[in-house]
Parts: structure tokens; sequence; C-alpha cells
């Protein structure tokens, strides 16, 4: 479901997700969320009384499906983007989780002493989620918002890494979503203070190439890292698989939050 509707600073649509679970307003034009954020949100091992930080939330799909998952968990959902963090802060209003939901506009590569002002102390994480952009900048939209949130540099994961690892706390965890094409580009980041790393592929239809991959690792773990079977998510015919059904729709987890 999908309504459009004017609002301060350009029209927004209201979408729902998780078969109706969540109702989250984004720009019409510009950077829209789709599967990778609630894939993301459901990839996360989370528990009632942490606090999970979700970097570069865009309108908080991810940050809020996993807040919906999971009562009793606190999230900060950090963008860049003021209209899109505008969005995010409303729709945490609008789905009843402003009590333990907040969105901060800031800049995930922000200093330290940034971070620490807008209320983001050291080592005080549970949990980073984070969907960063992986585009080369090669051919640019030229909508701001789809700019910067698709566009990257070479070192964009490894900036946002080290942001991740001022946040967690010791044996926090770090979960993101990205291209497939480079998985070997996200181990070789994560292998640099960060362990027992796990990869999960993505894939469209069943035997054809993944798409994104979903990793999850942990700060300052020693376990090799592992691959997990793939998540097809249609068939042949495109129609979704029952397991992609469980978690686009129904608000499931992924096998990788398990443990």
């Amino acid at each position: 479901m999908s309504t459009k509707m004017p609002a301060e600073g350009g029209e927004v649509s209201e979408d729902a997700v998780l078969g109706g679970r969540l109702l989250l307003r984004q720009p019409v034009r510009g950077h829209r969320f789709g599967h990778d954020s609630i894939l993301l949100g459901a990839a996360v091992a989370a528990h009632s009384g942490e606090h999970a930080v979700d970097l570069g939330a865009g309108v908080g799909a991810a940050g809020l499906a996993l807040a919906r998952r999971i009562e009793g968990l606190a999230v900060t959902l950090i963008e860049i983007d003021p209209a899109l963090a505008a969005l995010a802060r409303q729709n945490a209003k609008r789905n009843g989780l402003a009590a333990r939901v907040r969105s901060v506009c800031l800049d995930v590569t922000a200093p330290a002493v940034t971070l620490a002002g807008a209320g983001l102390e050291p080592e005080t994480a549970d949990h980073v989620l984070m969907n960063p952009p992986f585009n080369a900048p090669h051919n640019p939209s030229p909508d701001r918002g789809r700019r910067l949130a698709r566009t990257a540099s070479d070192d964009t994961l490894r900036r946002w890494l080290h942001t991740t690892a001022w946040l967690l706390r010791p044996s926090g965890t770090v979960t993101l979503i990205w291209r497939a094409d480079e998985v070997d580009d996200v181990g070789a980041a994560l292998a640099d203070g960060f362990g027992a790393i796990r990869l999960k592929p993505i894939h469209g239809k069943p035997n054809a190439p993944a798409i994104r991959v979903l990793a999850r690792a942990m700060k300052g773990a020693s376990a090799p890292l592992a691959r997990l079977p793939g998540l097809v998510l249609a068939d042949t015919d495109g129609k979704p698989t029952a397991e992609a059904e469980a978690i686009l729709r129904q608000g499931a987890a992924l096998p990788l939050a398990n443990g």
C-alpha cells in the first residue's frame, strides 16, 4: 500500500511494510528505501534492553523495522540529510516507537567530539547496522538525496566502520548490507578490528548471481569468517519464496541474526 501526499520539503508517500506492521513516509522523488533496509533490520541479533545505532538511516526503515521486531530495544537513527532525518523522526512517532527510537541529523563520519555532542558516547552501543552508499561515483544521480544515499568513495566503508568501532562496546556487533560483487572488500574491511564475520548472499532468483551480501561481525573477536547459505527472494516465476515472505512481510529474523 502506498499513498501520496503533499509535505514540507516535497511530496511524500506513505508506504506499508512488514505486512502493514510499519507505515513509513518517504520522499516521492529521491532516495527511497527497498528490500535492502528490511533485510538489514531482520539480520540484527538484538535483545530487549540493548541499544542499536542505525548509520545512514534515511527515513528509518531498517532501524524502525528492528525496533518493531525487538520490544524494549532502544534505537538511534543517524542520517545526514535533514529532510530524511525529520521524516525518520515522524515515522518513529507515527508508529508508536518514539519513546525508544530517536533520529539525529549527523554525518556518520563526523569527529568523535561531534558524535559525543549529539549524545553518542564511545563504546555504548550494543549493535550498529548500516546500509552505506556503495555505488561508484561515475554517472552520479542529479538528485542530491540519491547521491548522498548511493554514491561511495573508495574509503566509504572503512570510514563508516571506524565510527562503528568507536560506538560499539567490546563484543558488540555490526551488521551491514553491500554489493555482492564486492564481498571480498567487505571481508577485508571488517577484518580490521572485527572477527566472527558471517556473510550471507542474497539472490534475486535461484541459480542467479547474488545481488547483495549481508555481513555481521563482532568487535574484537577472533573467530574465523563463515559463509552462510544464501537467501533467495523469488522463484523462477518471480513469486516470493516462503523464506523471503516471512522476513519481508511477517517480520521474521534472518538466520544471520540467530545466536
